[in-house]
C-alpha cells in the first residue's frame, strides 16, 4: 500500500483514513495480517512519505500517547525541513 501511495495513488477507507488529530495530510493506514491489526501513521509530504509511528491495534481508539508522538514527530520533521531550506538558501 505504501508502493500504491507513493505512486500518487489516494487511498481512501477502509484502507486510509485522515487523522486531523495529528495534522494536515496525516493519515492512519490500516494494514491487518493473521493475528494482529496494524496501524502505520504517515505524513504525505510534497516529495516524501514520513512514518511518524507503527502501532498495533489493541482498542477502538487511537490512544493519546500514539497521536502525541506522531505530533512531536511531525514537528521535528518540519522543522528540519525549515532549517535545511534555511541553510540551502545561505
Amino acid at each position: 500500500m505504501l508502493r500504491r501511495l507513493q505512486g500518487g495513488e489516494s487511498l481512501e477507507m477502509p484502507h486510509s483514513r485522515p487523522m486531523t488529530s495529528i495534522g494536515s495530510n496525516c493519515h492512519e493506514l490500516r494494514i491487518k495480517d493473521e493475528t494482529k491489526n496494524w496501524r502505520i501513521f504517515y505524513y504525505l509530504d510534497d516529495d516524501a512519505i514520513v512514518i511518524l509511528e507503527v502501532h498495533t491495534k489493541t482498542t477502538q481508539k487511537t490512544p493519546d500517547y500514539v497521536i502525541e508522538t506522531c505530533s512531536k514527530r511531525l514537528a521535528a520533521y518540519k522543522q528540519a525541513i525549515k532549517a535545511k531550506k534555511k541553510g540551502d538558501k545561505s
